[in-house]
């Protein structure tokens, strides 16, 4: 049958929540992330607001999968709820470049320290060993999701409790390393604004609406999803709070802040020897995690897109053979391969997707309380509690996301906008509307 089956159990959807989420932005931003905090007790309080915000938006959308649990996430919500063109700029902005510049971004962090291991091009005049090994990742991971969906939800699940005890041992020993006092004058240099900070802990609590892709593959998705959602949300936001106080024990603040790889510092009192190399391996075990979650859900994005719109159709097939939309991972691979040649900085690829992420996480969550007037009388197997609270309060989050990163890099944002808006007359063209 051309159709998804319900494969995926409550663990498996926890472990690829989780497994998204937890990529390697928490070991590459936390000094930055410091240096907009402004003191130890600020990291910790700005990365549990981080977390309380990702769950109040997770609350909104487990009320909309559980009630719509179909492919495609947020492209199904905002079609109910504005048209089919919003659901279209969704999907198109996701195909086009924020799901295939999210998997190149860990592609990257899994090259950046697995090189660290062992790397063949070391003392060699070859230049481009971060993206042949980031490539290779692209294209392992997609090959295993395209055999399969049972090979691809159980390689998340062994990486994401590689990862998960990966980070309990990094913790563990940051916790036991003889604590430092001195601190670094370079640490008081180049401060960041605390709301360019936020978007960095938002950042990497990114991946809690991914849930909402698979949606029509889950057994039992009235309970499920929602479940999967505050689940993975919470482990993941005591496993940050833990890992940011650890290393501010083994570091102090201003160590932190200066730090260039604050995983291997904080563990090297306990492993000197083999700290790094350790590090390295759990931090691309990590990226490696991150890179199998992102395509396996985001496949599903531009599947939903050509099951909906005719111009696209080809992508909208589900392979009867395998189980999976292979057209539409392939899609995905080649846009990311393409964007490893061509990725700038970490931090600016962020903020380049963070105006138009944040938009249709707006968008969304307003869904939230259109739907409920549009569609009163459908099924809500879960409500948001506290509604409308946790929802008004994740969209005022939204809007200043927005308007920070518009402010700090107006031209990189005003970019991802015009590649946005691109998609309107694509819609129109191929709509036959």
């Amino acid at each position: 049958m051309n159709e998804p089956k319900k494969a995926l159990t409550l663990f498996d959807c926890t472990s690829l929540t989780v497994g998204i989420i937890i990529g390697a932005g928490l070991y590459q931003m936390a000094p930055d992330i410091a240096r907009g905090a402004g003191s130890g007790w600020g990291v910790l309080a700005l990365w549990a607001v981080g977390g309380l915000i990702s769950l109040f938006g997770a609350l909104g959308y487990a009320e909309l999968a559980s009630a719509w649990p179909r492919h495609g996430g947020d492209f199904v919500y905002l079609s109910k709820a504005y048209g089919p063109w919003a659901g279209f700029l969704f999907g198109w902005i996701q195909t086009v470049i924020v799901r295939p510049s999210d998997i190149a971004i860990m592609a990257f962090a899994f090259a950046m320290y697995g090189r660290q291991i062992r790397d063949p091009f070391a003392g060699s005049s070859f230049a481009h060993g971060d993206q042949v090994f980031a490539a290779a990742a692209v294209l392992a991971m997609t090959a295993i999701n395209i055999i399969g969906v049972r090979e691809g939800k159980w390689t998340q699940n062994l990486l994401t409790t590689l990862k998960v005890a990966g980070l309990l041992v990094i913790i563990g020993a940051a916790l036991l390393a003889p604590a430092r006092t001195a601190a670094p004058a370079a640490a008081l240099v180049d401060p960041m604004p605390v709301s360019v900070a936020l978007i960095l802990v938002l950042f990497t609590f990114g991946g809690w609406n991914e849930m909402a892709f698979v949606a029509a593959e889950v057994r039992n998705p009235k309970r499920n999803i929602v479940r999967a959602l505050v689940l993975g949300t919470a482990a993941v936001t005591l496993l940050y709070l833990l890992a940011n106080a650890a290393f501010l024990r083994s570091l102090g603040y201003e160590g932190m802040a200066a730090s260039g790889a604050v995983a291997v510092d904080a563990v090297s009192g306990v492993f000197p020897e083999v700290g790094g190399r350790l590090i390295s391996l759990l931090i691309s075990i990590s990226a490696l995690g991150a890179v199998n979650g992102l395509i396996f859900a985001g496949g599903r994005i531009s599947y939903a897109v050509g099951a909906e719109h005719r111009a696209f159709r080809a992508l909208g097939r589900w392979n009867p053979r395998t189980g999976t939309p292979v057209r539409s991972l392939l899609l995905q691979a080649a846009v990311s391969l393409a964007l490893i040649m061509v990725l700038g900085s970490f931090v600016n690829t962020i903020l380049y997707m963070a105006a138009a992420v944040y938009t249709f996480y707006l968008a969304t969550s307003i869904a939230v309380i259109v739907l409920r007037r549009k569609e009163p009388g459908a099924e809500r197997p879960y409500r948001v509690a506290g509604y409308p609270w946790p929802t008004l309060v994740f969209c005022a989050v939204c809007l200043f996301l927005i308007y920070s990163a518009v402010a700090y890099r107006p031209l990189i944002a005003a970019c991802c906008l015009a590649l946005l808006l691109a998609g309107y007359p694509v819609f129109r063209l191929t709509s036959g509307k």
